[in-house]
């Protein structure tokens, strides 16, 4: 498993978005005051960016399951020894934390899921995703194109795009399967329990993929999960318009680190 990492403090595992990697948070990584404070790490899930994927893999597609979402998070958690780390993730990193706050909240200090919800009603067709007469990375960009606000900089939607462009064949694709399929989580976010981990549900306004009804749906659900919509972004916040999401996120981990300093007094 690739990884990058900057800062100390709270250890802050950062999740990329179905079919790109860790570069989403490349700008997150480089905020000298945010980073005072916490430990970001931001891993390639396998078959993604420059973890590759398992011996064998080119013997059968690739597809991500919910089981084995949670499994890679938690081994990779346990690898670096990281104590009750604060887990952030979007898009299916999104729908993961609920997964996580669902059976796992124990394990984690806090919970952050940016444009994720219990369920979406799938919007587009997976089947042309990986063809051989078609250019699949062009064509993983072009569905997720219009998922990013009209206020994001152009450079930034541009690079939120070009991992999409280089991704392997089929991880879009299998990605999704977790998105669409096996990752359906209605009637089971009733049983998070934020006094044991709190949680934060951050979805920006023009995201037509996991829509701000849909985490208001979730959230409504959850008993004390914090939810907040975000003015000016899409489904990519922390890459299509870094400034305008640290807006909304350095507030949240604000309040984390002053969580923290309380339990430490009470001590």
């Amino acid at each position: 498993i690739y990884f990058e990492e900057a800062g100390s403090g709270i250890p802050l595992v950062c999740l990329h978005t179905a079919g790109a990697d860790g570069r989403q948070w490349r700008h997150l990584l480089a905020d000298e005051e945010i980073t005072k404070s916490f430990r970001i790490i931001a891993f390639d899930m396998p078959w993604h960016g420059k973890s590759n994927p398992p011996d064998g893999h080119e013997k059968e597609p690739y597809r991500l399951t919910a089981a084995g979402y949670v499994n890679a998070i938690r081994a990779f958690v346990q690898a670096l020894e990281l104590q009750r780390p604060v887990v952030m993730g979007c898009s299916i990193g999104g729908r993961i934390v609920l997964n996580l706050a669902i059976d796992h909240a124990a394990e984690c200090r806090a919970l952050i899921g940016l444009e994720g919800a219990d369920f979406q009603a799938p919007w587009y067709d997976t089947a042309w995703l990986n063809r051989p007469d078609v250019h699949g990375g062009e064509v993983c960009a072009a569905p997720v194109s219009g998922l990013m606000a009209p206020q994001s900089p152009a450079d930034s939607r541009a690079e939120t795009l070009w991992a999409y462009k280089q991704g392997g064949p089929g991880v879009f694709k299998g990605d999704l399967y977790f998105y669409r399929v096996d990752g359906d989580l209605r009637g089971r976010v009733e049983r998070i329990d934020t006094k044991v981990c709190p949680l934060f549900l951050l979805t920006g306004e023009y995201d037509f993929s996991c829509t701000p009804e849909d985490t208001k749906r979730t959230a409504a659900a959850i008993g004390g999960a914090s939810v907040t919509i975000m003015e000016q972004l899409g489904h990519f916040p922390m890459s299509e318009n870094p400034e305008q999401f640290r807006r909304y996120i350095a507030p949240v981990l604000d309040r984390i680190v002053a969580t923290e300093a309380e339990r430490a007094g009470r001590r």
